[in-house]
């Protein structure tokens, strides 16, 4: 592979006027620009991108530690967030920590060794990066999305939807429509979202003046089995619920096999809400009324935000979005 001394020698001038003319950062003359770039073209060279990063202090490239599951609202962040990497001239490395510490650990590790420029991080609370890594790259500017191990949240930029005001919304929807036997099938209570979005169930239903049954609140996973198997002990219930806020449309998903196999009707004989309203939501049958987050809008606020705090570092700051109903046919009216 040609070198840029194998250049500078066959154009017969200097490595750093070969390095002029590759980085157009200081004159050369026409005839010279011509003699490098014909030795370039003649060689096949390409300059390479780890020594002009090394020689900068900077890569253009942003890493992403997240856990990734069969829950779709994953994968259309992801879309955003390239999306977003690529229109600003930036390559994004993903890693995917799968819930496991050691693979969380790892997976960090391995993006700052690769010297990205900055982090964004969408990964269980639970979950927590040895704090040697963080102590050993404390000027690695990091954006969280949504939640992420607490040691970040005090040292990032952090980007959340209003999870409280989400469960509320989704909860007097289903009350505006008669509904008065409402279920809850919350996330795991290990992650604030989750947590946030149960609260405003309860708050809604307190502030109508509804009881909430015993098992009238099952906790899910966030994933489709989550969602069917947290159906089915509702579907155990006596009286049975009127309808189902589900915490996110992977859940959803889930609900809706549940009374698929039990014989009932989306909403006729369960009105269902959801939250995320993911793409899959409009397509079900019927389409599922959800809670919006704007996903390319969160990917490319986080990118934003990130490369301000690149190109500014200072005091970290809270970015939350405001979520809004999406109303379809799973609510219909009581």
């Amino acid at each position: 592979m040609a070198t840029m001394k194998d250049v500078a020698r066959l154009a017969g001038v200097s490595t750093s006027t070969v390095s002029h003319v590759i980085n157009d950062n200081r004159y050369v003359s026409d005839a010279v620009r011509e003699k490098v770039m014909a030795a370039v073209s003649q060689l096949n060279y390409a300059p390479s991108a780890l020594a002009r990063s090394l020689k900068i202090n900077q890569t253009h490239t942003i890493g992403m530690l997240m856990t990734a599951s069969s829950n779709p609202f994953y994968s259309e962040v992801v879309r955003g967030v390239e999306r977003s990497c690529y229109q600003r001239g930036y390559s994004l490395v993903l890693c995917n920590a799968e819930g496991d510490t050691d693979r969380l650990a790892r997976s960090l590790e391995t993006l700052l060794q690769k010297r990205v420029d900055g982090l964004l991080i969408m990964c269980s609370e639970s979950l927590l990066p040895a704090a040697h890594l963080l102590d050993r790259y404390p000027t690695v500017p990091s954006v969280v999305m949504d939640w992420a191990p607490a040691p970040l949240e005090k040292c990032s930029d952090i980007i959340q939807d209003n999870s409280l005001v989400g469960g509320e919304m989704a909860t007097r929807h289903l009350i505006s429509q008669g509904y008065r036997r409402i279920a809850c099938i919350a996330g795991p209570q290990d992650k604030t979202p989750a947590r946030l979005r149960l609260e405003g169930y309860r708050q809604a239903m307190a502030a109508a003046g509804l009881t909430i049954p015993a098992g009238y609140i099952v906790e899910g996973d966030f994933e489709f089995l989550g969602g069917f198997s947290a159906m089915q002990q509702l579907l155990a219930l006596s009286p049975l619920p009127q309808a189902v806020f589900s915490c996110n449309d992977a859940m959803a998903v889930g609900v809706y096999q549940a009374l698929y196999q039990a014989g009932l009707r989306v909403p006729q004989d369960m009105a269902v809400v959801g939250y995320d309203d993911i793409e899959l939501a409009a397509y079900l049958t019927p389409p599922l009324t959800s809670i919006h987050q704007p996903k390319d809008a969160l990917g490319e606020l986080a990118v934003d935000t990130l490369l301000h705090r690149m190109a500014d570092p200072g005091a970290s700051q809270q970015l939350v979005l405001t979520p809004e109903l999406v109303e379809r046919g799973s609510t219909g009216s009581c």
